[in-house]
């Protein structure tokens, strides 16, 4: 990360590095083997911060996928997400870190997790990462 964080910006960017997948929760998904079914999550109020200006950004994740054996917990998926706060992380790289997070702890049959991040200096970002087995 560039020298941003000697700026006074009154608060420390964190390393992405330092989000821990751990928080994440599984429970079994009782009807695995009977049908498959489409879940689909929002978070309306994600933050995180650009990792070249210290900027927030805001923005909306959406989660949709069919499980195999196990599905999200969601509180423990809420504080999850909480830990973006004051990460400095592209769009881009966020979206799939949360996916490759997701899949390791719930190993779905398919995976999409979509940014729809609130306009900055006039551009809207909107960015998909997809996982299949």
């Amino acid at each position: 990360m560039k020298e941003i964080n000697k700026k006074n910006l009154g608060y420390k960017i964190i390393d992405p590095n330092r989000v821990k997948a751990g928080l994440l929760d599984a429970v079994e998904y009782k009807y695995k083997g009977q049908r498959d079914i489409d879940i689909t999550i929002e978070q309306p109020e994600f933050t995180s911060v650009c990792p070249m200006t210290g900027l927030p950004d805001f923005g909306r994740i959406i989660i949709e996928y069919i499980p195999n054996t196990k599905i999200v917990e969601l509180k423990s998926l809420k504080f999850y997400l909480l830990q973006y706060r004051n990460v400095g992380i592209f769009y881009e790289h966020v979206v799939n870190q949360i996916l490759n997070h997701l899949v390791a702890v719930v190993g779905p049959k398919q995976m999409k997790v979509t940014g729809d991040f609130t306009a900055r200096g006039g551009i809207t970002t909107r960015v998909s990462a997809t996982f299949e087995k």
